[in-house]
């Protein structure tokens, strides 16, 4: 094979590109993001396939729909005999590693990893599953609601902040001990994933990132009255919680701070592969799970198909890959098939519902520009389908009227066109299509019949006493540092980088 690059994957959660100064935000400061894309590609209409955590996640890792994996909420199991990209590369002879979240529910909690250094930060378990039978109930125990952006400022710690920092900690552990092994004579590439929790609610911020802002503008879009906006709104309470302009700027300074905060991971990692010499041949790729609508519309948090909510940032890079901007829609079922193509790792065992990126990152020409997005969790009782092609988006639910949107001539999504004479084709296509490429109703069946056998299997566990598949890292402290079965003099040497000549 030839001179592989190494990958360093860094994901954010429920980071929206709108708000990064690398995707034109006047005050959101990005400066790492913005000096990667500055030597990289930066994909300018990139999208999750699912505006969740889990079921996007799943597509990003398998390459495939999510009506095809199954992980149709934050409690679905992902199948441990699904492929994932990072089977493949581990296959192809890459050392793979994940540091942090990946909101994988079920006892396969490294689908494909070679090693994985944290836990994550939600439960592996199906506590969290949705009841379709009963969609206008609220969730209490675990759903969100309008606490974040009251209880907005301030914090000298969080549960996320420990988590992220953590995260950092052990990657940049990670990449120096992939140096010390270059420098003993192993030429594996690596395939390092990265994934922080940050900006995702709850909107608290250190100090040093919270005072980077003020004056922060309140958002100006009129509130979203489509059927699935106003069932989120009820979702989330934000119907019945009224919010003050001052505790909007404050969810909203905090979440730029973090995003700055994040910012400041990205540039941690940067400095590592630098210190380690490893940056010339590494991609690194920079991406979100989701959005997050941050008070856009009336709405908070993700669950929307509103741009703020179910696009990402994308940025490429590394060797092999150009300066310049994408205008092709995208997305994280993409990836897969991207990083496969990077490592060489040859065909997949299964078909894969995304395509390689690699034309588009090389600068080349690129005719598709498409994306197909699903949504099969709460506060819905039917599934609600997405197609961005070129410049329009369809939104289709069984239960609710269509919606198109022309993003070229209305790119805040202000008018719904769907039954607008002078877009009447497009949405008749559109409706075909939705037809042809899913049967809703067999879709709601498959997804109720999930949910309902999860709440035998958790009612099961939870009366037989703590069964955890939350992932619990292995550390042998008895081989760690200098211990007295070995020469300190040795072990002095390997950890030592650059290495004595």
């Amino acid at each position: 094979m030839s001179d592989r690059p190494n990958i360093l994957i860094i994901m954010a959660d429920q980071l929206a590109p709108q708000f990064t100064g690398t995707y034109g935000h006047p005050l959101v400061q990005t400066p790492h993001l913005d000096a990667l894309a500055a030597r990289g590609m930066r994909f300018d209409a990139a999208y999750c396939n699912s505006p969740l955590c889990a079921p996007s996640r799943a597509a990003f890792m398998s390459g495939q729909a999510v009506s095809r994996t199954g992980v149709y909420d934050n409690a679905a199991e992902f199948p441990a005999s699904i492929p994932t990209f990072a089977h493949y590369l581990t296959g192809a002879g890459y050392r793979t590693c994940l540091s942090g979240r990946m909101h994988f529910v079920g006892p396969d909690q490294k689908h494909g990893f070679a090693e994985r250094l944290t836990t994550d930060i939600y439960p592996a378990d199906f506590a969290w599953t949705p009841d379709w039978t009963r969609p206008e109930e609220r969730i209490d125990s675990w759903y969100h609601n309008m606490g974040p952006i009251k209880e907005a400022g301030t914090a000298h710690a969080t549960f996320l902040t420990d988590y992220d920092d953590e995260v950092a900690f052990a990657a940049r552990r990670w990449l120096m001990d992939r140096a010390r092994d270059r420098a003993a004579g192993e030429a594996a590439p690596f395939c390092l994933v990265t994934s922080f929790f940050h900006p995702h609610d709850p909107y608290v911020a250190r100090h040093a990132f919270w005072d980077l802002y003020d004056d922060i503008p309140l958002p100006e879009s009129p509130p979203a009255t489509d059927p699935m906006s106003r069932r989120l709104m009820d979702g989330i309470e934000a119907s019945t919680t009224p919010v003050t302009p001052e505790e909007v700027r404050r969810a909203r300074r905090a979440y730029f701070a973090n995003v700055s905060y994040i910012d400041a991971k990205i540039g941690e990692l940067i400095q590592t592969l630098t210190e380690t010499d490893a940056l010339d041949n590494t991609v690194v790729i920079v991406t979100s799970d989701h959005g997050d609508m941050l008070g856009e519309r009336c709405l908070w948090f993700k669950m929307s198909y509103f741009e703020h909510s179910v696009r990402v940032p994308l940025v490429m890079a590394g060797p092999g890959i150009a300066t310049g901007t994408a205008p092709n829609a995208c997305s994280l079922i993409d990836l897969a098939p991207t990083l496969m193509d990077l490592a060489e790792a040859g065909d997949p065992r299964v078909p894969l519902d995304g395509r390689s990126l690699m034309p588009l990152a090389r600068g080349e020409q690129d005719d598709t520009s498409e994306v197909i997005a699903e949504y099969c969790a709460e506060m819905t009782g039917a599934p609600v389908f997405m197609i961005r092609r070129g410049a329009m988006k369809y939104i289709h639910c069984d239960t609710d009227p269509p919606q198109l949107y022309d993003l070229d001539a209305d790119p805040d999504e202000l008018t719904n066109v769907a039954t607008d004479p002078a877009y009447a084709a497009q949405a008749v296509a559109f409706a075909d299509e939705v037809a042809q490429r899913w049967d809703s109703a067999a879709l709601q069946r498959d997804v109720i019949a999930s949910q309902q056998a999860r709440f035998a299997v958790h009612k099961g566990m939870a009366a037989a006493g703590p069964t955890q598949w939350d992932h619990s890292p292995q550390s042998d402290a008895t081989r760690q540092y200098v211990r007295s079965h070995m020469d300190w003099a040795v072990a002095d040497r390997r950890y030592r980088y650059p290495p004595l000549p």
